[in-house]
């Protein structure tokens, strides 16, 4: 599915969260599609069942997955509700990346451009 990056100082759960979120949002993972189990996983990874256990218990709480009990943990739809604290979160980091790049003179036509460009890539996936 993945690999992890020893090399990288970030934990290895917080690794595991951001490879399924990347999945999960490129669309390699579809709506309702289970994810391997944290046994699975972490048979895979050569990696301690608990480090797999928090990285999926951090993608339930931000909206990512969710758990049925006996059957595993599965793809979050996008119509299900989504977490408003992640959605706070991630427009704070927004806003601290604009201010950056307005820092560092992008022409907010360029700007606007790009981000409506990545926004019409993300609604594609959502759809497909």
């Amino acid at each position: 599915m993945f690999q992890l990056d020893y090399m990288d100082h970030s934990p290895l759960y917080e690794q595991i969260k951001e490879k399924i979120k990347a999945l999960i949002i490129s669309g390699v993972l579809k709506p309702n599609e289970r994810v391997p189990s944290v046994r699975e996983l972490a048979q895979s990874l050569t990696i301690n069942p608990n480090t797999i256990h928090k990285a999926y218990k951090e993608l339930e709480l931000e909206g990512y997955i969710y758990s049925i009990r006996a059957k595993g943990s599965f793809v979050t739809p996008i119509n299900r509700k989504i977490n408003p604290g992640r959605q706070d979160d991630l427009l704070l980091e927004l806003e601290k990346l604009v201010s950056e790049l307005a820092y560092l003179n992008i022409p907010q036509e360029q700007l606007l451009s790009r981000i409506e460009e990545i926004y019409k890539k993300g609604r594609q996936r959502n759809h497909d």
